[in-house]
């Protein structure tokens, strides 16, 4: 969503055993990115997924 020149983001928080946080902080410096993108790219290709075998998510006026 943008508003203005800005994209507005919200936050969520997850608890998380630290040996999986910590396994995911490798992963995401062995790509290159932080924690947080690390996540959200996997969110995304969740979504995606869900989306070509559901079809389209349609969020009514958002």
């Amino acid at each position: 969503m943008f508003w203005g020149d800005f994209v507005v983001t919200k936050s969520l928080s997850i608890r998380i055993e630290p040996e999986l946080l910590d396994k995911l902080h490798v992963v995401a410096d062995y790509e290159g990115r932080s924690a947080n993108s690390q996540i959200l790219i996997l969110i995304r290709r969740c979504v995606e997924q869900y989306e070509q075998e559901h079809g389209k998510i349609e969020l009514g006026g958002k």
